[in-house]
């Protein structure tokens, strides 16, 4: 993992509010790609919430959006796919 994603990964997932919240999309979106309402639901989240978070780890490179309407649905950028084993390693989590 280079060190530009460790660092965004670090601050996302671990350094600032949310952490927790972005960390389970990211497992949830890797299992099962989805949309922004599909994730509230299965997260018990509010949807706004959600849309915050997902354009949050857009923004730094951690998701990617296919579609650009309400369906869009969310995966996991190619990155943080090729990187899982070392990020659940840097956040101390396990995969589902």
């Amino acid at each position: 993992m280079d060190r530009k994603l460790r660092n965004t990964l670090l601050w996302l997932l671990m350094g600032s509010k949310g952490g927790g919240t972005r960390m389970r999309i990211l497992k949830l979106i890797r299992n099962k790609p989805c949309n922004v309402h599909r994730i509230a639901k299965e997260l018990n989240l509010n949807y706004r919430t959600v849309k915050y978070h997902l354009e949050l780890m857009l923004e730094h490179g951690l998701v990617e959006r296919v579609g650009n309407d309400y369906g869009a649905i969310y995966v996991p950028a190619r990155e943080v796919e090729e990187n899982w084993d070392e990020i659940e390693k840097l956040i101390g989590v396990k995969g589902e």
